[in-house]
């Protein structure tokens, strides 16, 4: 068989685009930035945020903590942001965040000083920061990506407007002709000196499981699975460890922790779960950095080829696919092939599919264990020569019609159950 080789060098630019860290839910985060920059346009203390976000960036915000504050909401997000952020530090807006700044910003929303709330937006992925002192005011809209900038406004003049966009100028990659296939021959092909880079995600999103596994962040659900392996209640084996570390990293970030997770497709707990799972199970063979590498890249990329067929944001639970990559790594690390890899790719697409996204929160940890128990037993499904086979629902007999049929329903269908989602959480929160 002949490689193709011809997408390689946007699967590196696809990779290093959207592997990256993140401190904190990606959602309030990107408003965080929007503060930031607001703040520094203006110059001097705000005063008062006046926000709008996007209803589907309200559903992914109102519910998570935000780093360093051991406060939930978009509304402390804002204050930070404004306070103490750094507007040049992307998705790491947060990370110097000092007690100075986070208690100003507490007292703002003690004084009603910071309103957030729903943009009459057509943007999916869209945050507003107004922020003000005095006469003097600055708006920063942010819009289709996390982190990209799309207006600059002071006082009534336009300081930066950007062009107008379809949303599909913002990477400069192109995964159109990308098959599973074809991202399987390049982790397992690619030079080993042109993919090293992504060992990095091992190392950020394992300090984060360490957290977790604490106990201190959000519902614990790693710290307390382990605790049932000390009473007897589950078996200190492979499959369990992949839970406990892998929810674990999922508990710190949900719950607070200041610690950034490698994130992937714009979300830590996708950038979460396509690493540990694959990082235990490289552990146990033994695997050295090249082996772990690759692993990691298949699993990585896998991730970012099938969730780029899907809405920025939705209502499925993007967890879910990223773990179909994490599925592919785990399959090659125990050597069983593409098959191997493809085959527990369709059993997790007739197992969780539909999955909804209800929000980031705490609860999102839950989400994480499931998804990383169907990837495994995914694959030890498929290393014994078995899957859900192409005559099941959505399932096909191919990987990649399998997916495309997984995607179609999330951008199509699910819009509706989107929301309803929203409404019903917006109605919990009136």
């Amino acid at each position: 068989m002949t490689i193709q080789r011809t997408l390689w060098p946007d699967f590196l630019k696809a990779v290093r685009k959207e592997i990256v860290p993140a401190l904190g839910c990606t959602e309030p985060i990107s408003l965080a930035l929007a503060s930031a920059i607001a703040a520094r346009y203006l110059g001097g203390t705000p005063e008062r945020i006046d926000a709008e976000v996007s209803a589907n960036l309200m559903k992914n915000g109102m519910g998570v903590t935000v780093p360093g504050t051991g406060m939930v909401g978009l509304s402390i997000a804002a204050a930070v942001g404004a306070l103490g952020g750094d507007p040049d530090a992307g998705l790491e807006v947060l990370g110097k965040l000092t007690a100075e700044s986070v208690a100003a910003g507490k007292q703002m929303l003690l004084d009603n000083k910071v309103a957030v709330g729903i943009a009459d937006t057509a943007h999916v992925l869209y945050s507003e920061a107004l922020v003000s002192r005095g006469p003097d005011w600055v708006r920063v809209c942010i819009a289709d990506a996390h982190t990209n900038v799309i207006l600059i406004e002071m006082n009534g003049t336009i300081v930066y407007k950007a062009e107008e966009s379809s949303g599909e100028e913002l990477v400069d990659y192109s995964l159109r002709g990308a098959t599973a296939r074809g991202v399987y021959d390049f982790a397992c092909t690619a030079p080993f000196a042109d993919i090293a880079f992504i060992l990095e995600a091992a190392k950020l999103n394992a300090l984060l499981a360490d957290e977790g596994m604490t106990g201190n962040y959000g519902l614990h659900v790693g710290a307390t699975l382990q605790r049932q392996v000390a009473h007897g209640l589950l078996s200190d084996d492979l499959f369990t460890r992949i839970l406990t570390r892998t929810t674990a990293a999922s508990d710190a970030r949900m719950g607070g922790a200041a610690l950034p997770a490698m994130s992937n497709s714009g979300s830590g707990n996708q950038g979460i779960i396509a690493t540990l799972p694959v990082l235990v199970v490289a552990e146990y063979v033994k695997a050295n950095d090249e082996i772990l590498a690759r692993a990691l890249m298949l699993s990585h990329l896998m991730a970012i080829y099938i969730h780029s067929k899907l809405p920025k944001l939705s209502a499925l639970c993007a967890v879910t696919t990223a773990a179909m990559g994490a599925a592919a790594g785990m399959a090659w690390l125990l050597r069983g092939g593409y098959g191997a890899a493809s085959m527990a790719i369709c059993s997790m697409i007739g197992d969780v599919a539909g999955m909804i996204c209800d929000g980031a929160s705490n609860s999102c940890a839950m989400k994480v264990s499931t998804s990383a128990a169907a990837a495994y037993k995914s694959v030890l499904m498929a290393l014994d020569n078995s899957r859900v086979s192409g005559n099941e629902g959505i399932v096909d007999d191919s990987v990649d019609a399998s997916i495309a049929n997984l995607c179609a329903l999330a951008g199509g269908s699910m819009v509706h159950t989107d929301r309803q989602i929203l409404e019903i959480m917006i109605k919990k929160r009136c």
